[in-house]
């Protein structure tokens, strides 16, 4: 299996900075209580100096999104949805020891972070622009058709595992208790990114390891080395 993103989505987002790490011997049952209150706190100084959309991280996505036709104050990325939902609540459900984790890493930096069940997806998974044939399944069990031209996360079964790139997960590869091995998969488009995604793949592997198996070396792709084997 691999990983990448398409050679049009580098030619139109050169900035683009992707990071992946897979991860393996997965529990429903692992504590992450006080880890995730840790990348909590980076979270709570982060938001007492600026509000989520004041942050570098979350404005250049939104410019990718009005790029892409979308209006970013509706269709949020998912670290900007995220951290809108914290500075509210102060606080996230708790879903699997596995997202909350990654949810909280993603508080922490700023940046979206999607995890894909690798038991559904088919061959490889790849992040390109829709031909209007890829099949979406929605977490409450509707099946939908992805426009064509949208940003979506596609496998060799034709299968849109996201859609709008960072902003809609599909229900079919979510996390779920049965969940044993998942590809985590984090972009970043602004400025210090390169830097920015080294540090969050060494937080992540330091907070997963703790409890599972990080199965194969983390990776930061570039346009020159697109692609992650698995």
């Amino acid at each position: 299996m691999y990983f990448q993103h398409s050679s049009d989505i580098w030619r139109d987002f050169p900035a683009l900075v992707p990071g992946v790490l897979l991860v393996s011997d997965v529990s429903s049952e692992t504590p992450v209580r006080d880890q995730v209150a840790a990348l909590y706190e980076s979270a709570d100084a982060r938001l007492a100096a600026a509000t989520e959309g004041e942050m570098p991280e979350i404005q250049a996505w939104r410019r990718a999104f009005s790029t892409m036709g979308l209006k970013p104050t509706q269709y949020r990325c998912a670290s900007e949805s995220l951290l809108r939902r914290y500075r509210k609540e102060r606080s996230l459900p708790e879903i699997h020891p596995l997202i909350d984790l990654c949810n909280a890493v993603s508080l922490a930096y700023a940046v979206p972070i999607a995890v894909f069940d690798l038991a559904k997806v088919t061959d490889h998974l790849e992040v390109g622009y829709a031909k209007g044939t890829e099949s979406y399944l929605t977490f409450s069990g509707e099946t939908e058709t992805a426009p064509e031209g949208e940003v979506v996360f596609v496998d060799g079964a034709d299968q849109a595992h996201a859609r709008r790139w960072t902003n809609r997960q599909s229900g079919l590869s979510s996390i779920q208790p049965g969940t044993r091995s998942a590809l985590i998969v984090t972009e970043a488009l602004h400025e210090s990114a390169p830097a920015d995604v080294e540090r969050l793949l060494e937080t992540l592997t330091r907070e997963l390891s703790a409890h599972w198996t990080v199965a194969a070396k983390p990776a930061v792709l570039s346009a020159s080395a697109p692609r992650y084997d698995f």
